[in-house]
């Protein structure tokens, strides 16, 4: 528990750079106006033809801080992409929000207004005033993680990502998931937590529908399920967060030891192949574009050096040239690569060059004034 609070307390203090914008939607609806916490990316330019991933968040009142503190923490390494974080306050209205019929166990008066609130009226709201992908995730609670499996049933669902921390599951809910996810056309992210100590009844039929659902065989159904060990129904939602972001992106993160051992260097193609491949992916699954990183950029650098791979390096250098045309990362692979070739003069002259440009996290002076010293001297030799 005292983990817990101090991760709180770190993604609260991180979260001061990206402050939470309070903005009220007045919903025909719901016959009233709502309120919303919403949290933009660092640097956001509304300018910018670039769009972001959209997390709905239910129970803003309390879920929506931890959220987007991960958010936040997450991308500012670029673990995760950038993304729009909506938060919804509910705290006098969750019970008439997340209401079903008894006897049906679908979304019935204001629980089926709040159904019809969040597809005709929220994501307008948000899209119109914010540059939002439709990579949209939904995130939920209890009683708010049993309702945001309703978006599942239509016949296009209107989110890609779904997270269920301990969920309070409506009776046939565990058989309609089953049904429904089994049949999916496009690919479903889907999250699921419990914990030893959250509420029993619940983490009974948690633990129920975890054994249904991971029975499911579809490849376009992609699903992650945690029970953690000395946790209560509240303090799993500070540990699940993390565990359903690295989920829904693991396309998105930096090559790691294990993808460039894995992956990379057994890829049939070359490793610049590998490379051009993984953010085609990401653009596929995603709906956007990710940014070249430097991490990205020395993996597939380390795997050309490493086969000999010449043309691939030659490829990236270019890549790296138009990416970051004023960072001395141009210099520098432009040198690795003048430099594999024999071509030992044009490699000074490319190193000598990027004294004069800006520093990146991986590249600063001092190691182009290495690089310019050790091709000095095989130039004596």
């Amino acid at each position: 528990m005292k983990n817990f609070y101090l991760l709180l307390a770190l993604f609260i203090g991180l979260n001061i750079q990206s402050q939470a914008i309070y903005k009220t939607i007045d919903s025909y609806k719901l016959d009233g106006e709502r309120e919303l916490k919403i949290q933009l990316p660092r640097n956001y330019n509304p300018d910018e033809k670039r769009t972001y991933p959209l997390i709905i968040v239910l129970d803003g009142d309390y879920l929506f801080e931890p959220i987007a503190g991960n958010i936040d923490y997450q991308s500012y390494w670029e673990d995760i992409p950038d993304c729009i974080v909506v938060g919804i306050n509910q705290a006098t209205t969750r019970e008439n929000d997340f209401y079903y019929d008894n006897e049906t166990f679908f979304p019935a008066h204001d629980g089926a207004a709040f159904y019809e609130f969040m597809a005709a009226e929220l994501l307008p709201f948000i899209e119109d005033k914010y540059n939002a992908s439709n990579f949209r995730i939904i995130v939920g609670h209890d009683l708010s993680a049993n309702f945001i499996n309703y978006y599942l049933f239509k016949d296009e669902p209107i989110f890609r990502a779904y997270v269920a921390l301990s969920p309070d599951f409506a009776t046939e809910m565990i058989n309609r998931l089953q049904q429904r996810l089994s049949i999916l056309n496009d690919e479903i992210f889907y999250y699921m937590a419990t914990a030893d100590a959250d509420i029993k009844t619940m983490r009974a039929s948690i633990l129920e529908a975890n054994t249904v659902i991971s029975s499911i065989e579809n490849e376009k159904f992609l699903y992650k399920f945690d029970d953690f060990e000395d946790a209560n129904h509240y303090s799993l939602v500070g540990r699940g967060i993390p565990k359903a972001l690295n989920q829904i992106f693991t396309l998105f993160k930096p090559i790691n030891a294990k993808e460039y051992s894995e992956k990379v260097l057994t890829f049939e193609g070359s490793p610049y192949d590998y490379l051009v491949k993984k953010y085609e992916d990401i653009e596929h699954f995603y709906g956007f574009e990710k940014k070249l990183i430097e991490n990205d950029i020395r993996a597939i650098a380390a795997a050309s050096n490493k086969k000999d791979d010449l043309e691939s390096l030659e490829k990236l250098s270019k890549l790296i040239n138009k990416n970051f045309p004023k960072s001395m990362l141009s210099a520098y692979y432009s040198g690795m690569y003048n430099e594999k070739e024999g071509d030992l003069k044009r490699a000074l002259q490319r190193y000598k060059a990027g004294l004069l440009l800006e520093p990146s996290q991986s590249v600063d002076k001092e190691m182009m004034l290495d690089k310019m010293y050790e091709i000095q001297e095989k130039m004596k030799r």
